[in-house]
């Protein structure tokens, strides 16, 4: 694997993600420190991350401090205030009697409504900071998720980059697609198949990559994309190939290739 192809591996980001294992780590650390390359896309790496950690990041509200404050000094003059102690009665009876008579009930009526309103009201807030509590926890769930699956995918790309029988070809984009790039992972001894295509633009609806062998001058179709087999899942077995080329199809792919929709191609 050449100095382009390590530093589009995207080990880079992942060490300063802190997801690279301790051994990708001290590999990346030592080719840093001899390769001036790799040590410029690392710098400019680290740079870009920082730039949008900034730009996403969120100011508190102006009005914090000063609610932060009014709710200290509430509770320092709640413990400040003494609890209310009535004097015992000589007579309670008739005390607790005149009492009783002194409080309409619609003033009673009232005490209750509000208590019940209040009570109503917490239970509110409590079911709707619980709902706003959940909502984080499946975000960072389906964030981990996502973390898992690029971290599954860098893995098993650093396999293939390290498995001498793997013959890796670059795919580049041609005529309308020039930013457009994707490779081919081909197994000398099996004769299998996978393709890395997380560089092309997301298929519209309705239409699928389609992986092009060339053999003998005809093409030949070595499978459908999907993103799911990414990089994980062969796509099909070709036996000899003299390039490969991806093209633009109907889902679930076409007998010949459509050569205006044609993206990428690589010769071996």
């Amino acid at each position: 694997m050449n100095t382009k192809e390590y530093i589009s591996s995207g080990i880079i980001e992942s060490y300063i993600l802190g997801h690279a294992s301790p051994e990708e780590a001290g590999i990346l650390e030592c080719v840093i420190k001899n390769n001036a390359e790799v040590r410029a896309a690392f710098e400019e790496a680290q740079k870009t991350l920082e730039n949008l950690a900034t730009a996403q990041a969120i100011a508190p509200p102006d009005d914090l401090k000063s609610k932060i404050w009014n709710k200290i000094q509430k509770e320092q003059n709640f413990e400040e205030e003494k609890p209310f102690s009535p004097e015992i009665s000589a007579t309670p009876s008739l005390e607790v009697s005149e009492v009783k008579k002194s409080i309409p009930w619609k003033t009673l009526g009232i005490a209750a409504s509000v208590l019940f309103l209040a009570s109503v009201a917490g239970n509110l807030f409590w079911v709707s900071k619980q709902s706003e509590v959940q909502k984080e926890i499946a975000v960072m769930k389906a964030e981990k998720q996502s973390q898992d699956l690029a971290m599954q995918k860098m893995n098993q790309k650093i396999t293939m980059f390290s498995n001498p029988e793997m013959q890796m070809v670059m795919l580049k984009g041609v005529e309308n697609h020039k930013d457009a790039k994707a490779m081919v992972f081909w197994d000398k001894k099996t004769k299998e198949v996978y393709l890395n295509a997380e560089n092309l633009p997301k298929a519209p609806a309705g239409m699928q990559y389609q992986l092009w062998a060339i053999e003998d001058g005809k093409p030949v179709s070595a499978g459908m994309y999907s993103e799911d087999k990414d990089s994980q899942v062969a796509l099909a077995s070709i036996p000899k190939a003299q390039a490969f080329a991806i093209t633009l199809e109907k889902e679930g792919g076409s007998p010949v290739p459509t050569m205006e929709n044609m993206f990428v191609m690589g010769e071996i």
